[in-house]
């Protein structure tokens, strides 16, 4: 996104990556000197360099059973299937609202109600139906996932030019011809930036919910961190949540602009 907005406003890639590098040097100086001065105990803000000394360390040594890597894999399987099922109702569920408009009328007041309840707020319901398996988990992402499907879903199809639909119609298409052959392929640009969103939200989701409700995972190793007293493991973990939380959304980016590409956007 920074890099999209970089070359809106003139600053070619060479100076973008320039200032985004001065941007990280200042960071990591400014942690340096914090630490080394003593603006807190080591315990608590540990220089950077015995950060990364514990990051290699736990992709090498099981932290609560599991090194680094098993810990974000475990993460990542219950955010696969929390974000695909939250795209796979979503998005069909948003084409439909955006072409009955009972069926908007009949929903649309609950889902208003539910898309403002967060996503952490789900967690103590999860613990209470699925306990540490993985159903509640999965639960909390979906809940965090799904709302921004729905809705962008649902402004695409309802956005698509009525010229496209008439003609359609003109030629006896029926309803579901009209969403699938129709809706669905002119609203693909609003959904693929629904995704990205959803998958953010959907990330973050997973993070809150292995804080309580799971036995492994990045978040989990967080929690585990904490109770050791250990900032540079909870550091770590942050850190990894952070990379790949990064990963994600820059796949769904390219994804989008090369569907804009293909449109001629």
């Amino acid at each position: 996104m920074a890099a999209a907005l970089s070359m809106e406003r003139g600053l070619a890639r060479p100076q973008f990556l320039g200032l985004s590098m001065a941007g990280l040097a200042a960071f990591f100086g400014i942690w340096t000197v914090a630490s080394l001065a003593g603006a807190a105990p080591e315990q608590f803000l540990p220089p950077p360099w015995k950060v990364a000394a514990r990051f290699i360390q736990l992709t090498r040594e099981p932290f609560v059973g599991y090194t680094l890597q098993q810990h974000l894999l475990s993460s990542f399987m219950r955010f696969g299937m929390g974000f695909a099922l939250a795209v796979a109702i979503g998005v069909p569920l948003g084409l439909a609202l955006g072409w009955f408009r009972w069926l908007d009328m009949i929903v649309s007041p609950m889902f208003d109600a539910l898309r403002f309840v967060a996503p952490i707020a789900w967690v103590p319901f999860a613990a209470l139906w699925f306990g540490t398996g993985i159903g509640g988990p999965v639960l909390v992402i979906f809940t965090g996932a799904f709302p921004p499907c729905v809705i962008n879903t649902y402004r695409g199809a309802r956005h698509v030019e009525p010229y496209l639909v008439e003609a359609a119609q003109t030629l006896g298409a029926s309803h579901w011809q009209i969403i699938t052959e129709v809706l669905l392929p002119a609203s693909v640009p609003s959904i693929v930036a629904g995704l990205r969103v959803s998958a953010g939200l959907a990330w973050q989701s997973l993070v809150g919910a292995e804080l309580i409700v799971a036995s492994s995972g990045i978040g989990y190793l967080l929690v585990k961190g904490q109770a050791s007293i250990s900032t540079s493991i909870v550091m770590s973990g942050m850190i990894a949540i952070g990379i790949v939380g990064f990963a994600i959304d820059a796949l769904l980016q390219r994804l989008e602009a090369r569907i804009h590409r293909r449109r001629g956007r």
